[in-house]
């Protein structure tokens, strides 16, 4: 059961769909409640991925991160729903910001739907997926004000 996380959650937010091979970002304020599509990161190693996290958490200056959660549509963990998590917990250790976890099951195939509408195809969609999976994570967080946990340091 999602724990309501939006009352100590406020201000400028960066949100990740994240991947092995690619993490897409998206970025948004509670205070308008709409999400963009930034960016989608790739590198050689995780040193490398967050390097390139560290450059946008300095150019947005966000007061709070989502890592969106992957589970099956039972509700049941995915196999990568782990690595998700740990991802989570790093994003707070190294830039000490308090971190939710958002439900994201059929984020994909919704931003496969939008990308379907928008015309966008090739190389140009395969970029766009995962920045456009990111934004529909944040966008039902502004929806639905709900999370699944807070790594916040408090715990």
């Amino acid at each position: 059961m999602p724990n309501e996380c939006s009352g100590s959650l406020k201000g400028s937010v960066l949100a990740f769909d994240f991947g092995q091979m690619r993490i897409g970002i998206a970025q948004g304020n509670t205070h308008i409640g709409i999400a963009h599509p930034l960016d989608t990161i790739t590198g050689k190693n995780n040193q490398d991925k967050f390097n390139k996290i560290k450059k946008l958490i300095d150019e947005w200056q966000p007061d709070f991160l989502i890592v969106g959660k992957p589970c099956h549509l039972d509700s049941t963990p995915h196999e990568i729903t782990q690595l998700a998590e740990k991802f989570a917990r790093r994003l707070h250790t190294i830039f000490r910001l308090p971190v939710a976890l958002v439900d994201e099951r059929l984020t994909s195939a919704v931003a496969e739907q939008r990308l379907t509408e928008a015309q966008t195809f090739g190389k140009k969609r395969k970029q766009a997926l995962d920045q456009v999976a990111a934004m529909e994570i944040l966008q039902s967080f502004f929806d639905d004000c709900a999370c699944d946990k807070v790594i916040d340091g408090k715990d």
